[in-house]
């Protein structure tokens, strides 16, 4: 995703600059990103940006009145409306620039960026101290890759801009690679690449005369987990005044905002409580297009958006993707470092063309996950054998290392380790396309959802209150799964059945499909039984596609012989697992998913000159 790039070192400027210069050419994607440079040679600070073309983050660096205070920073804040208005009273100068006030903030904030609402990093250098700060998020979603050697600490919003200067950290970290094979995502800070890190949640590290000081950080979850805990009206008062206080910040700003709408709660939340003139916020959901049905998502985000007074549409997926796919494919695994599997390859098209309708995507992502303490990710079991004797046990570790991760506190866990570590993928993915917000992770809300009573979070009855309160009409629609609605007890009920079967059998038809199901079901091809199961609400179908469609690709890459060589599969375990899944009488999606990704990696980044 955009950011910035550098080094902090004490190598001659020459060189230094050149080496900023290899590290910020990996990250310019798109022809809508701008760039720039800054370097203070005395200081030994050398460091780079890239950014959407009119984004909050374009206009960097950013210099106070005097000159001895520059901000270089990435991603977007959002601050309460008397921010600027402070700033200006007390004799700053504001300039057209969105985030032009945050360098005075630092001025008149000794405890900066600890005010900062956002997912962002930055680098502020302050000439007067002789001081170099290196910060970002206190979730860690803006992230930040770094390395450290005698001669230079290296820092990058992507990994590939240090891989283009330090070649020898070209190679897989053991055991970051089993924990994206067993969990979706490499845990605790760790990468992919030996030799590279991820700077953690709140990290403000300091440097001075181009040497790192000091480490810290200007936050901790302790910090509001300790929070006393409040009764259930109370909680559920201040709850409703916060969200709806500071929810009207995320559509602030130059950029048209679009709203990506689901069948879901989170996203129909943020409608109830945005108070706005009818046809001026356009509403959007990602589908398929299949002619005989629409995805559930599709049906009941029509139906909110038309009740709001909005217009909708649906961004499909179909042909024009598959006949691209090899191009998604290596152009997902790329943009974020490895960090997702091949299911999120439609992701990337999707966003696309998303950006065509606003470039700034506002979406319901974390609702869930915050208000619901939903658990997003897990190890997977694969199939046995697939993987080399020798390199199971990090797998296993993987899982070790995960169990002992969820003791604690919910909360704590779903937005400074699940957030940063699993969701941080495809936010980096979408993000190369399009600014994406979302209110659920704003520090008023969460600190706030902190101090929930027991049991308050158990369900949805928070936010169909929430819902309804905002806007009564939305509440009466039943999500894409059933849940409330305007029917009868009885019949509501039955509905919410047929559309809870409807979901759990078309992920048993699809990636989930059982191996004695995938027998009959090959048994039974003529009869196509898929048509009847798929589409209802997702809008891929990967197991069938792998084996149809797709079929060309997965056998070119999976049976290629480097593929084959690679020393943490078992070659003839490989070959089974790709014969008979595009066979049709096993069902290997997963396990493609996750060889195709892999390879990808390697091909890219590690094979890579």
């Amino acid at each position: 995703m955009p950011g910035i790039v550098g080094l902090i070192t004490k190598m001659p400027r020459e060189r230094a600059e050149r080496e900023l210069q290899r590290m910020l050419a990996p990250l310019r994607h798109e022809a809508f990103y701008v760039t720039g440079k800054w370097f203070d040679e005395s200081s030994g600070v050398y460091v780079g940006w890239v950014a959407r073309k009119n984004s909050f983050a374009e206009g960097m660096p950013l210099v106070n009145e005097q000159g001895d205070v520059v901000l270089i920073f990435s991603g977007e804040e959002f601050p309460c409306p008397e921010t600027a208005r402070n700033l200006k009273r007390k004799g700053h100068a504001l300039d057209e620039r969105e985030a032009s006030y945050l360098v005075h903030l630092y001025e008149e904030d000794p405890s900066f960026p600890v005010p900062l609402n956002g997912r962002f990093h930055g680098l502020l250098a302050d000439r007067a101290r002789g001081t170099a700060t290196l910060f970002n998020d206190r979730y860690g979603m803006h992230r930040v890759y770094y390395h450290e050697s005698k001669e230079s600490f290296y820092f990058a919003a992507e990994a590939k801009a240090i891989l283009a200067v330090r070649p020898e950290l070209r190679r897989t970290d053991p055991k970051g690679l089993g924990e994206f094979i067993a969990c979706g995502c490499v845990l605790e800070n760790r990468t992919l690449f030996e030799g590279i890190q991820v700077l953690p949640p709140a990290a403000a590290w300091v440097f001075r005369d181009g040497s790192l000081e000091h480490k810290s950080v200007y936050f901790k979850p302790k910090e509001w987990e300790d929070q006393p805990r409040l009764e259930e009206e109370s909680f559920y008062q201040e709850l409703r005044n916060v969200f709806s206080r500071n929810l009207p910040r995320y559509f602030k700003g130059e950029e048209r905002v679009g709203m990506s709408l689901t069948g879901g709660l989170d996203s129909r939340m943020i409608l109830a409580w945005h108070k706005c003139s009818p046809g001026s916020l356009p509403c959007y959901t990602f589908g398929h297009d299949q002619a005989t049905r629409q995805c559930r998502d599709a049906v009941v985000a029509r139906q909110v958006a038309q009740a709001c007074e909005q217009p909708h549409e649906v961004i499909p997926l179909g042909s024009e993707f598959l006949s691209r796919f090899s191009h998604y494919a290596e152009r997902m695994t790329y943009l974020p470092d490895g960090c997702l599997d091949l299911t999120h390859s439609p992701d990337l098209y999707l966003n696309e063309k998303a950006r065509e309708i606003a470039t700034v995507r506002l979406t319901g992502n974390y609702g869930s996950e915050v208000l619901r303490q939903s658990i997003a990710f897990k190890p997977l079991e694969h199939a046995r054998g697939l993987f080399s004797p020798e390199f199971v046990p990090c797998i296993h570790a993987a899982r070790e290392t995960y169990a002992e991760l969820l003791h604690g506190h919910p909360v704590s866990f779903a937005v400074f380790r699940q957030a940063p570590w699993h969701h941080y993928g495809l936010l980096a993915l979408e993000e190369t396309q399009l600014s994406l917000r979302s209110p659920y992770l704003d520090n008023d809300l969460v600190r706030t959802i902190f101090r929930a009573p027991n049991g308050a979070l158990a369900n949805h009855d928070l936010c169909l209150r929430m819902i309804s309160d905002g806007n009564s009409v939305l509440r009466r629609i039943p999500t894409d799964r059933g849940v409330n609605g305007n029917r009868s007890h009885a019949s509501s009920a039955a509905h919410r059945a047929l559309l809870e079967f409807s979901f759990k059998a078309e992920y048993a038809y699809d990636i989930g499909m059982p191996q004695w199901v995938a027998s009959i079901d090959h048994f039974l091809t003529p009869l196509r039984l898929e048509r009847f199961f798929l589409g209802w609400h997702k809008f891929h179908r990967f197991r069938v596609w792998y084996r149809d469609a797709l079929s060309q690709y997965v056998r070119e890459m999976l049976l290629d012989p480097r593929t084959l060589s690679r020393p943490y599969v078992v070659r003839r375990a490989l070959e089974d697992v790709v014969e008979r899944h595009l066979r049709g009488d096993r069902n290997y999606t997963a396990e493609i998913h996750k060889v195709l990704t892999l390879e990808l990696i390697h091909r890219l980044f590690v094979d890579a000159n």
